[in-house]
């Protein structure tokens, strides 16, 4: 009997649309490869978020959360989790503060993986605007001493390039492969975010995991994606797919870049043409 094919798309500016919709077509497309195929995500997105952006999206392998330091199943099923101590979570901030920028910070808050975020004592006009979108979730706590959580899965600075740039290459500078450190621009916002990550906690070390729990090798995957983050994805899958509106780097070093983009369900269109 064949091996039923392996699809891991992420979702921002991939799967959904850029008002974080799911057309009637995407989601029958997908949900109708789900009954054959192997069908997950890898996102930057939380597990409650995930689950309500996708409440009609059938998922039936381990997902890829926060960037890749969460792995769990849709049943909330645990698989790996990969985390930055507080230590090392306060030695970074302490970092920030030289270039006068608090991060926001995503952490595990108590043994049932429930997420705390907390926001920073000082907000630019950038991160004003990210917290709006925020205002209503009940995990947001304010953090007036700008110190991390005994468990951060990811701590993040928004602003714009000129600010983050010269932070990025000191953050490496001190912190080296102790850490995983992604800056790459905001599309909703117009902005750039830098995104720090226990050093396994990226999308490729997450898409390893789940190829050994499946029991595959990499080379059965295929991978869509638009950003920075999924690069190392693109570099491990056997096949490689951007949206027509990924960004340039992301697109050169696809095996496939599609004619269409998230909001013309680009996704969805290639899973309905192979098949």
């Amino acid at each position: 009997m064949p091996k039923r094919p392996i699809y891991i798309t992420d979702l921002d500016h991939t799967f959904l649309r850029s008002d974080l919709s799911i057309s009637d077509f995407s989601t029958e497309t997908w949900n109708n490869k789900a009954e054959s195929s192997i069908m997950t995500i890898a996102t930057a997105r939380s597990f409650q978020k995930s689950q309500e952006l996708l409440k009609k999206i059938h998922i039936n392998a381990p997902m890829i959360l926060l960037d890749g330091t969460i792995i769990i199943t849709p049943e909330r099923k645990l698989i790996d989790l990969k985390t930055i101590n507080k230590e090392l979570g306060d030695a970074i901030v302490d970092v920030g503060t030289q270039f006068d920028i608090d991060p926001f910070i995503i952490g595990v808050k108590d043994k049932e993986l429930n997420e705390s975020f907390l926001y920073p004592r000082k907000l630019n006009e950038y991160q004003q605007d990210v917290l709006k979108g925020y205002k209503d979730d009940p995990r947001m706590q304010f953090n007036p001493n700008n110190r991390t959580m005994q468990q951060n899965l990811k701590i993040v600075y928004f602003g714009y390039e000129e600010q983050l740039r010269p932070l990025y290459e000191e953050i490496q500078k001190v912190f080296g492969t102790n850490i995983e450190a992604k800056l790459s621009p905001e599309k909703y916002g117009g902005g750039y975010f830098l995104t720090l990550l226990h050093s396994e906690g990226d999308k490729s070390h997450a898409m390893q995991k789940v190829m050994e729990y499946l029991g595959r090798g990499h080379e059965e995957i295929t991978v869509f994606g638009d950003s920075v983050n999924d690069l190392g994805m693109f570099k491990l899958a056997g096949t490689s797919v951007a949206v027509s509106n990924a960004l340039d780097e992301v697109k050169a070093v696809a095996d496939l870049v599609l004619p269409h983009s998230n909001d013309e369900d680009a996704v969805a269109r290639y899973l309905k043409n192979i098949g």
